[in-house]
């Protein structure tokens, strides 16, 4: 939604001329641009069976406790650093630990970012809540042990992921995740549309009823 939001910011005068046409008073410019979106960018509601699927599909997504053992590699990203650069070199040394995982601790020493490079990269045991987003759901997610084979993301950098072991929580009955699942369903729904119709904009494409 970040990126929808920042990019609406520069159609901002289209999305004004639309509101005049609709006959939407744009007195009130922030009012009108949410009155324009509120009737052009059709939200439906998650039903169901929409909701169910993915509950099935993704369940690591709805357990309640449960407790991952996780090693990784910290290539830090700092204000000024070359990205780029630094993102090839945790490339490279996701592709060497991938193929000789006895490699992992040692190259957590060298290379590692984190004071956990001092412990061969070890995070010891982690539970829900207890780190960045992005990197609980690499960890929690799934049922997968080893070096994970993609790098995770964070604010932080780019992390070489290994999870040494799992000890697994309770699934969440559906009953109690429906109501917030819907939610994240109609809001990944909601940010699909308005990124179309800010792309629509961008493009100058007329709009009619």
């Amino acid at each position: 939604m970040a990126e929808a939001a920042d990019r609406l910011a520069g159609v901002r005068g289209r999305i004004l001329d639309r509101a005049k046409a609709l006959g939407i008073d744009t007195a009130d410019e922030e009012a009108a641009v949410e009155a324009v979106l509120d009737r052009e960018v059709a939200v439906p509601s998650a039903g169901e069976a929409e909701c169910r699927r993915y509950y099935e599909a993704h369940p690591g997504e709805f357990m309640s406790g449960g407790t991952v053992f996780a090693s990784h590699i910290l290539f830090a990203v700092t204000p000024g650093a070359p990205v780029e650069a630094i993102r090839r070199r945790a490339e490279a040394t996701l592709a060497e630990v991938r193929s000789a995982p006895d490699l992992f601790a040692s190259r957590a020493r060298e290379l590692s970012n984190c004071p956990s490079g001092a412990q061969g990269g070890d995070l010891g045991p982690l539970a829900r809540g207890e780190t960045v987003p992005e990197f609980e759901k690499a960890v929690f997610e799934g049922l997968a042990v080893g070096v994970l084979p993609r790098l995770v993301l964070t604010r932080h950098g780019f992390h070489v992921v290994r999870v040494d072991r799992r000890e697994p929580g309770r699934l969440l009955p559906f009953e109690a995740v429906r109501e917030p699942l819907a939610r994240h369903l109609e809001e990944q729904v909601r940010a699909n549309a308005l990124r179309q119709y800010v792309g629509v904009l961008e493009g100058g494409s007329p709009l009619t009823r």
